[in-house]
């Protein structure tokens, strides 16, 4: 291991992980990286994927042991139809006292009656955030995604009613084409780089590096193909954030997408003509015949509501008032970055 705090900071803004899994941010503190040798089927169409879906939930189930975290969206949705009538599904919903912000609570309960579940909601506060974030990187070895203070928190939930792991719908959108904005055009390399990057880290850091290999990989005549690179470069981040929180409540996590993989190209065509994530979206027409398909959303997390008045990072690595254009999820990069050099330091 090689200890490289510029290059572990800078890597971590822009891409929400340690890239280069020989780095760190400091000696002793190795960063947990999940690991992403396991075994996935491929799929070529959507009767292909649901079959696999099934099987893994049936799997996972068979001995009532399990749960599902089931969002508003469809990829949760498809995965509920296939649990046992009578299981129990958790719901995230963001509190902000005084202000409304997203709440999936409605349509998922539409969802769990529609399949037969129990319908439980796991709200999630500010105060959480101050509780679990420390705990969560340090098993992490580096900062988090702020939806691990969620799914850490399902997971303590779940593991209080008696259950020994979580289902979730993620990482169908990264490898069936769900990104819609990454996928709407063929990316010249450089303006990828500047539309991909989460946060650039020479508008943060005093010392900064542009950490381009994840991207310059993907590379071919000026191009980026961008479902080759979420489903490779993105997908172990997306992953590791599921991972890391339910490892550090010690507690299960089955995730049926990730062990899928799409045979052949993407039909870049279907999705620019504005049907992305087609072959899941065939699966929850079908298995949800009258549903309208809900609009894509991320996870709630009230991140714009919550650090509306941070005034930002304080410590010398950072540039004072780097943050005050930030979007609430670019400020939590920052903070959980600042939060995460002052932990390692104490």
């Amino acid at each position: 291991m090689i200890v490289d705090k510029k290059y572990s900071m800078s890597s971590f803004l822009m891409y929400r992980r340690i890239v280069d899994s020989q780095k760190q941010f400091k000696a002793g503190i190795i960063p947990n990286i999940p690991d992403m040798k396991f075994e996935r089927t491929g799929v070529s169409n959507s009767t292909e994927l649901m079959a696999d879906l099934k099987k893994q939930v049936e799997a996972a189930t068979k001995d009532g042991k399990a749960a599902i975290a089931l969002s508003g969206g469809i990829d949760s949705a498809i995965l509920a139809k296939f649990m046992p009538k009578g299981s129990t599904a958790y719901t995230f919903k963001c509190v902000v006292p005084g202000v409304k912000v997203t709440d999936e609570t409605e349509a998922a309960a539409k969802y769990a009656k529609e399949c037969g579940l129990k319908h439980k909601v796991v709200e999630v506060y500010w105060e959480d955030f101050e509780k679990f974030a420390p705990l969560l990187m340090n098993h992490k070895g580096a900062p988090i995604h702020s939806i691990e203070v969620q799914v850490y928190k399902a997971a303590l939930q779940a593991k209080a009613d008696g259950f020994e792991r979580l289902i979730y719908g993620e990482s169908s959108d990264c490898i069936f084409g769900g990104l819609s904005n990454l996928l709407s055009k063929d990316w010249l390399i450089g303006d990828f780089i500047e539309r991909y990057e989460f946060v650039k880290p020479y508008k943060v850091l005093k010392e900064s590096e542009l950490v381009l290999d994840p991207i310059q990989r993907h590379e071919r005549d000026g191009h980026v193909d961008p479902h080759e690179f979420l489903s490779t470069e993105f997908l172990p981040e997306s992953l590791g954030s599921y991972v890391n929180a339910s490892e550090t409540a010690n507690f299960g996590v089955v995730i049926p997408f990730s062990r899928c993989y799409l045979e052949g190209d993407l039909d870049y065509q279907r999705i620019r003509n504005g049907e992305n994530k087609y072959l899941v979206r065939e699966i929850f027409n079908y298995l949800f015949k009258g549903f309208n398909v809900p609009e894509k959303r991320p996870m709630p997390r009230a991140t714009n509501e919550w650090l509306k008045d941070w005034a930002g990072p304080k410590r010398p690595e950072f540039y004072p008032h780097c943050t005050d254009d930030m979007s609430g999820d670019q400020k939590w990069l920052v903070m959980a970055l600042e939060m995460f050099l002052n932990q390692i330091e104490d």
